[in-house]
């Protein structure tokens, strides 16, 4: 009789199939939907909308502006170079802005500096003139004196108070860029002279294509220049990004290969028929409906998500072995006949191994979050054509494989029970727990976002070869500074900035830009045209050099009469361009603004500095997620526990408390012999590691499963479950040599766990009555 499945679901799946493909279609209209972002990967620990505007705002310059130094024996030469790269990239679409030279708006500067003088005067000058203007005249008096001193933007007849000069030299220059006559900026280390070059592109760095396009515009533009014996270095997170999405996309194309690869010639030498290769099409609907859910989840798919997914081939293909694997005592074999002897431990199986990558979606993190959507996805995609399209593609045609590994199949399990004769089983439970009581023993926990991406070398050397040339080394930490009006937000940064300044003169902190550099707060603008009256009477030293007191007195008339400014005023000229980024705005009732560092030697020092200050609040991403990886370890165990739970409960149905109990203590103890090899290995214990062996304790089930049922006898169940491991391990093992630690963490515990998996499976059935041949075997 012809089963509901066998009529129906070839017909029903080849249609839901079209349906996936269209939808994958759609989805890749404009192009892979891909991205390389790596802050995606981890969860957004900003509580709000402004802390999240303000990691954006600070992230912005990291992936979006290239800098690049040309060097060459020959100054000259090195600023034709750079003039060179620069014409050639300015026509690309790539950049939005594109800049070799410098052209100053000195005009825009002057009218500035006297516009905007009581509102730019440095904090101590500014004080200076409030409480000693005595001090304050006799000190313009000397610099008047000296011409060198005096010498500034702004002549001498439009500002005899010398208020720009003091603003010129209070603005912080923490670089070492130099103007040359020619317009160009350079930089001198080490006895070579460096041309400066700095693009904007019109896009961040995981926007699609575009770090791959900027990389090959530097490694062409490296080419042309050491060509004409020049040296060339470039900084960028675009880099950074390219390089993760060509590496990506070699690892999922290696790993992708070597499993496919494998599992092919295993299935051509054990099966003998090339018919058999159609066992590849669940894994490759799998893949395709893992890619479909994502992207209809999340809107894309990440790179890290392929590298990891493409182990998904390997745990697909299981379904079809299971199949394939009675015909060595399902004979006549035919593929609707194995598919009702294995439905029911392929459905416990599927169900196990989603229950186990679903697990991971429950932890605060988006990338295994979207491993699980994707894992999960696949394997019902894969499940579904297993069992609904591939028996009726396969046909009733029989399959008769090679004996050999069979026999020695039978061979193992008559050597497993020889062992069992000689040392009893509490004796090899006893040895194998002191084993892992061991390995446990000498486990080290290790997390870092630093390891969810490989850092190559020759990048992170050039990153700080041009910090160190430039003299900028920008820090992924800042400062967050809330308050009810302007006025409160500068007198709070100031408060900050005295702290820093300690930091600063310890050489604990390179520098640093705050609000309050650069703008006085509108009371201190005030209390400065309250104070002018008193340098007309303290103006002696003046008078003393031939300066009228009527031009004294018109003077101070002049800023007496100029208005209160603000922030927004203040960042409009282009003195102030490098402040314009630390302006948040007010909203809502209140205002912020930012604090950024440069070179900061110990970001444990930073929290302290916002002790006792209200609204003020350290941004630390880096550090909070390494304290949320310690934070969720303990979730980790909490889910393990509970899929472990879920589990039990599945299996209890079909086996029965006790059959159950057996069959999940057989994946534990590979879980937990797997976790003991990381300790012998020296390898760290780190938030993949714990979520491999969620993946370990539902694959072990699998596998547990297969021995319990023993459908076509002991030693063809354990073949199925080795040639299952075998592609599974090969799929899991090439991710071990993954140059990304946390991916090669998570491939290490997986295929250690695996292989344990498969040494212990054979005790879920241990005192269990073995069934004839054509049986299916499910008893409790």
């Amino acid at each position: 009789m012809t089963s509901p499945i066998e009529r129906w679901g070839p017909w029903l799946f080849s249609l839901a199939l079209i349906l996936l493909l269209a939808a994958a279609g759609w989805q890749w209209r404009n192009g892979p939907p891909v991205s390389a972002n790596l802050l995606e990967l981890v969860p957004s620990s900003a509580p709000d909308a402004l802390e999240r505007s303000a990691e954006q705002r600070m992230q912005e310059p990291l992936n979006r502006e290239l800098v690049v130094l040309i060097s060459h024996p020959d100054r000259q030469q090195a600023l034709r170079l750079a003039a060179e790269v620069g014409q050639r990239w300015k026509q690309e679409k790539s950049f939005e802005k594109v800049q070799w030279d410098v052209e100053l708006d000195l005009d825009g500067f002057r009218q500035q500096l006297l516009d905007d003088r009581l509102a730019l005067l440095p904090r101590k000058d500014r004080q200076q003139l409030i409480d000693d203007p005595q001090a304050f005249m006799e000190r313009r008096a000397q610099d008047l004196f000296d011409p060198f001193r005096s010498r500034g933007l702004v002549n001498t007849e439009q500002d005899w108070l010398g208020l720009s000069a003091l603003i010129e030299k209070g603005l912080p220059n923490d670089h070492n860029m130099q103007l040359d006559l020619s317009g160009a900026l350079l930089a001198e280390r080490d006895g070579k002279t460096w041309a400066f070059l700095h693009a904007r592109t019109t896009a961040d760095a995981f926007d699609g294509n575009l770090p791959l396009v900027v990389d090959d515009l530097v490694a062409q533009a490296r080419q042309d220049v050491e060509a004409q014996g020049g040296e060339f270095i470039a900084s960028s997170g675009l880099l950074f990004s390219a390089y993760g999405q060509r590496q990506a996309t070699r690892e999922m194309s290696l790993m992708g290969s070597v499993a496919s690869i494998g599992a092919l010639l295993l299935m051509l030498l054990v099966f003998r028929r090339v018919r058999v290769l159609l066992a590849f099409l669940p894994a490759a609907v799998g893949v395709l409906a893992g890619l479909t859910a994502c992207v209809a989840v999340f809107g894309h798919v990440h790179v890290m998500t392929l590298v990891l997914g493409a182990s998904l081939i390997g745990v697909a293909i299981d379904y079809p072995l299971h199949l394939l694997s009675k015909s060595w005592t399902l004979q006549p074999w035919n593929s609707w006949r194995a598919l009702h002897a294995t439905l029911l431990g392929l459905s416990l199986g599927l169900l196990t191994n989603v229950i186990g990558y679903l697990a991971l979606a429950f932890t605060p993190f988006p990338a295994l979050t979207q491993v699980a959507i994707f894992s999960a996805a696949g394997l019902l995609g894969a499940y579904l054509c297993s069992v609904c399209l591939l028996p009726s593609l396969l046909g009733r045609a029989p399959i008769v494989p090679w004996p050999g590994p069979h026999r020695v199949a039978q061979r193992l399990l008559a050597w497993r029970e020889a062992l069992l004769r000689r040392v009893p089983t509490p004796w090899l439970l006893l040895l194998f727990l002191l084993f892992c009581a061991g390995g446990a023993a000498q486990l080290s926990l290790k997390d870092d976002l630093r390891q969810w991406a490989s850092t190559p070398p020759e990048l992170l050397e050039q990153s700080l070869a041009v910090s160190r040339i430039v003299g900028v080394q920008p820090t992924s930490q800042f400062f967050l500074v809330r308050a009810a009006d302007e006025e409160q937000l500068l007198q709070r940064q100031q408060q900050l900035s005295e702290r820093l300044d300690k930091l600063v003169a310890d050489g604990k902190l390179k520098s640093y830009l705050s609000l309050s550099q650069i703008i006085a707060p509108p009371s201190a603008q005030r209390a400065m045209q309250a104070a002018l009256p008193r340098l007309v009477e303290a103006s002696q030293p003046l008078l003393a050099l031939g300066v009228s007191r009527d031009t004294v007195q018109q003077e101070v008339a002049a800023l007496q009469a100029a208005p209160i400014l603000g922030i927004d005023q203040v960042l409009q000229g282009p003195l102030s361009e490098a402040w314009r980024p630390l302006w948040l705005g007010s909203t809502q009732g209140e205002t912020t603004g930012l604090i950024s560092l440069q070179g900061l030697s110990d970001t444990s020092l930073l929290a302290a500095q916002a002790d006792g200050l209200p609204g003020v609040k350290l941004i630390d991403r880096l550090g909070e997620l390494n304290r949320l990886f310690a934070a969720t370890q303990v979730s980790a165990a909490e889910l393990k526990l509970l899929s472990c739970l879920l589990i039990f409960v599945v299996l209890c149905v079909p086996f029965g408390p006790r059959g159950a109990a057996r069959i999940l203590a057989v994946s534990l103890l590979a879980a937990l012999a797997s976790l003991a090899c990381l300790g012998w290995l020296g390898q760290p214990l780190t938030l993949f590691s714990l979520f491999g062996l969620l993946l370990v304790t539902a694959i072990g089930v699998d596998y547990a499963i297969l021995m319990r049922e023993r459908v076509g006898g002991a030693a063809t169940s354990l073949l199925g479950t080795l040639l299952a491991a075998l592609t599974t391990w090969l799929s899991f093992g090439v991710l071990a040599l993954s140059s990304t630690p946390a991916v090669s963490n998570f491939g290490l515990t997986i295929s250690i766990g695996l292989t344990f998996s498969f040494l212990l499976s054979p005790w879920a059935g241990a005192q269990h009555k073995e069934p004839e041949p054509s049986g299916t075997g499910v008893r409790p």
